[in-house]
């Protein structure tokens, strides 16, 4: 059978290709399916076997079965859409993403944003690339979302996330939330910067004056 493989910053790089058709036996599990990458490209190693999978959009284990068709992403660790979701490779407008949250119901404007710094751990950063399964990040976004607000009764929420090269100052992800107070909104602001740092498939490369680095942060869930 024949399925299509995708893989994303650390992987990709390793394998030098993020794209490919893969064929395996029928009935073979995702668990085969790291172990022929490996095999075909031995750069993977470890990498391969310590992704998670995501199957079709869905994050699913090791032991699934594939079947003819499947559409197979390989996740490493994150760092780190609907009317009110954005992610894009132009600068983030935050009045732009206050705007549609914001009403009359609303006592609290929160809005946080996540800016690329200029020294991180003593090393001078020249600029970030953040890369993205977009569409699978689009519903991850969507549903962390959905998460906030249904937490918090009244608020309202919107995300953008930039993806390709940052410079120095920029935003990489702006969050609003609209709330009949301010406890819920900053309380509903913090939940979605670290429940997208958990499970969206967005990674981040830091580029510094003396080399780079894809920084790996938790297994996505």
């Amino acid at each position: 059978m024949l399925v299509k493989v995708k893989l994303f910053a650390s992987l990709a790089d390793a394998a030098c290709v993020r794209e490919l058709r893969l064929e395996l036996p029928a009935g073979s599990t995702g668990h085969a399916l790291k172990a022929e990458l490996a095999r075909l490209y031995p750069a993977l190693g470890r990498l391969a076997a310590g992704s998670v999978l995501a199957i079709n959009r869905a994050y699913s284990g090791d032991g699934t079965v594939l079947v003819e068709g499947d559409e197979v992403a390989l996740i490493p660790p994150v760092s780190g859409g609907g009317s009110r979701v954005w992610l894009t490779g132009e600068p983030l407008d935050a009045r732009r993403v206050e705007e549609a949250v914001a009403s009359e119901r609303a006592g609290a404007l929160v809005t946080f944003q996540g800016v690329v710094r200029g020294v991180t751990a003593g090393r001078q950063t020249r600029y970030l690339e953040y890369e993205a399964y977009s569409e699978m990040a689009l519903e991850r976004l969507e549903a962390v979302r959905r998460e906030a607000e249904e937490r918090w009764a009244g608020v309202e929420v919107a995300v953008a996330h930039r993806t390709g090269r940052l410079e120095v100052g920029e935003a990489s992800v702006v969050i609003s939330v609209a709330s009949p107070h301010r406890r819920a909104g900053l309380e509903a602001a913090a939940y979605v910067i670290d429940r997208i740092k958990e499970t969206a498939p967005i990674w981040k490369r830091e580029v510094w004056t003396d080399g780079s680095e894809w920084v790996m942060g938790q297994t996505p869930r």
